[in-house]
């Protein structure tokens, strides 16, 4: 079984504070960790560690580049099993840089990104590789677009809206959004609607039928970033093996749960 995620790589730095500073303040942080993130590189790390032992193959399609920062993103993702495809292999300006100040106390965040910023990337020049199952999470406009078009089945990750779920959605067969996310349009229509509220219950919507929720067990709270990529991650993974929509959004509230209960970009994983 093989899973393909498309879209966003950063490096992130991660510091953990026990209040966040305001205008012209300066605080000392209580730990410092830097690894690979982004919604689909977070994402499929989560699905490579959970899938190594089912015989899953996970792939990232993204933009990392010859800057050395490009390095750390390469180590990262390979030590957690994910094979990467760069498709801006030349390009020699830095990777999107994301700065995350943790609370230590209740394990709220704030970001600092870029994100892609103004650069376009293309399809890589050997195409997108097969795949069972496909992961977009809308940055890269192109690249989304052509791996939804391309995909056998399709896990959306709608976390904000962009134009360019316009042109990916009608693809899906999940969509996996946040409460903040606002269609144009209004509903999503998509097979299968996922949308998750924090520690609230996940609602989960099937074509032609009534909205359900699953509830989420409470957990203390230590870090809360990425949370939401590790639940695509798992949520991917539960898919490709067939498992009824229900019992991956069980699995995925799981996973979501041992991220927001553990500190370190990676760390994390060690408790799955």
């Amino acid at each position: 079984m093989r899973i393909l995620c498309a879209g966003l790589t950063t490096v992130d730095l991660v510091q953990r504070v026990a209040h966040f500073p305001g205008p012209d303040e300066k605080v000392q942080s209580e730990s410092v960790d830097v690894a690979a993130g982004g919604p689909a590189a977070n994402a499929a790390v989560t699905a490579a560690v959970l899938g190594a032992p089912l015989g899953i193959e996970v792939t990232l399609v993204s933009a990392v580049g010859a800057h050395p920062l490009g390095d750390l993103i390469r180590t990262d993702l390979a030590a957690h099993g994910v094979i990467l495809i760069d498709a801006a292999p030349a390009r020699t300006d830095p990777p999107p840089v994301s700065a995350v100040t943790v609370l230590a106390g209740t394990g709220e965040r704030s970001i600092v990104s870029r994100n892609a910023g103004n650069h376009t990337t293309p399809v890589p020049a050997g195409g997108l590789p097969d795949a069972d199952l496909t992961l977009v999470d809308g940055h890269h406009p192109a690249l989304a677009v052509a791996a939804a078009r391309s995909a056998r089945r399709l896990l959306v990750d709608a976390g904000s809206w962009r134009p360019v779920f316009a042109d990916i959605l009608p693809y899906a067969e999940v969509v996996a959004c946040s409460a903040g996310f606002r269609h144009p349009a209004g509903a999503v229509d998509a097979p299968h609607v996922i949308v998750t509220h924090g520690p609230s219950p996940v609602r989960w919507i099937t074509r032609g039928q009534k909205a359900a929720e699953i509830p989420v067990p409470p957990v203390h709270a230590v870090d809360t970033a990425a949370a939401g990529d590790a639940f695509h991650g798992a949520l991917a993974v539960s898919l490709v093996r067939d498992e009824p929509v229900p019992t991956a959004i069980h699995r995925a509230i799981k996973v979501a749960g041992v991220r927001v209960a553990h500190t370190g970009p990676r760390t994390w994983l060690n408790y799955l």
